[in-house]
């Protein structure tokens, strides 16, 4: 059965540093819903109730624009080896970018990474975990260089375009605040 936290413990972050992949979870007020997979060494727990994400570039940027209008946001761990779990974290969250004040202090958490196009700072205001007795045992083969070898041959101009091309609106067409100030 499920059990609620008001906090990580000790166990829940060493579960949380085994994951090599874990989701996203973000909506704006209206719109579309949006779930992400995410892996690469891009989470780091900062304590019992704060985590910050580095978000690498991709796609799409929901996460941001969703965040841009409301900040709640849920991560959701599951154990693809070992004993069967699920740990979701549940709370409010705040996309940070380069031209923010606290971007270097956060960048020095992480090796550095081409595709970091915001540090995603999250407050955790609920812990569950539950059984996960569904969850399938998955075997961990490697990562994919397609997103380096993608990142390489772009440069940092190239995903700079990329970003003002790809990752200014949501889908909804709300916006992300990537390369301009909020309100502006």
């Amino acid at each position: 059965m499920g059990k609620r936290y008001q906090a990580l413990s000790q166990e829940h972050i060493a579960f949380i540093e085994e994951q090599r992949l874990f989701f996203v979870g973000t909506a704006a007020n209206d719109g579309t819903v949006n779930v992400s997979p995410k892996g690469f060494d891009s989470l780091r727990v900062l304590g019992p109730n704060r985590v910050l994400w580095m978000n690498i570039t991709g796609s799409g940027n929901e996460t941001a624009a969703h965040l841009a209008q409301n900040s709640r946001m849920t991560l959701m761990f599951c154990a693809f080896t070992g004993p069967p779990k699920i740990l979701r974290l549940y709370g409010e969250a705040r996309a940070l970018h380069e031209r923010d004040e606290r971007w270097q202090e956060l960048a020095g958490l992480f090796d550095p990474h081409p595709g970091a196009r915001q540090y995603v700072d999250f407050q955790v205001e609920l812990v569950q975990t539950s059984c996960g007795f569904g969850v399938p045992f998955l075997e961990f083969k490697e990562e994919r260089d397609n997103m380096d070898r993608w990142l390489a041959s772009k440069g940092r101009d190239g995903i700079r375009d990329y970003w003002r091309e790809r990752n200014q609106q949501s889908l909804d067409g709300l916006p992300t605040y990537i390369l301009k100030e909020e309100g502006e």
